[in-house]
């Protein structure tokens, strides 16, 4: 090293990441559970995922009556997550229309028509009550 010239001491731990001051994640599910409920959505669901798991801060699963609706509800929460500031949204499944995957960072949004949720069952899998079957299926 050459004189006069110093070196920066290698951390040896690492901080963590400063939280933003306000929690932004209350208002986030807010906005999914409101559009959700604007577009017809059916026994919508959130699971509160903090200190059970780092993929999100809550799980929101819902049900669509067909491929059409699940996408338009998957289109409308992208550009409503958009304007909020959430960066980095991604939709997976929205062709298929069968189970749509809407991941916002902190809340992940599962969408489905009533017999694949049923199948699924995502809510047993969080120890979350599921709907009853005879709600999911029934036509409205």
């Amino acid at each position: 090293m050459p004189p006069g010239k110093e070196v920066a001491p290698i951390p040896r731990t690492r901080k963590a990441a400063a939280k933003p001051a306000a929690d932004k994640t209350p208002d986030l599910l807010k906005i999914v559970e409101t559009s959700l409920d604007d577009d017809k959505a059916e026994n919508i669901v959130a699971i509160d995922l903090r200190g059970k798991s780092t993929i999100a801060d809550y799980m929101v699963i819902a049900t669509g009556r067909n491929s059409r609706q699940l996408a338009a509800m998957a289109s409308h929460l992208d550009q409503k997550l958009t304007k909020a500031g959430v960066k980095r949204i991604s939709i997976e499944g929205q062709a298929q229309g069968d189970w749509v995957l809407l991941d916002g960072g902190d809340v992940v949004v599962h969408l489905f028509r009533p017999e694949v949720r049923t199948f699924y069952a995502l809510e047993k899998m969080w120890g979350a009550e599921m709907p009853s079957p005879e709600r999911l299926t029934a036509v409205g």
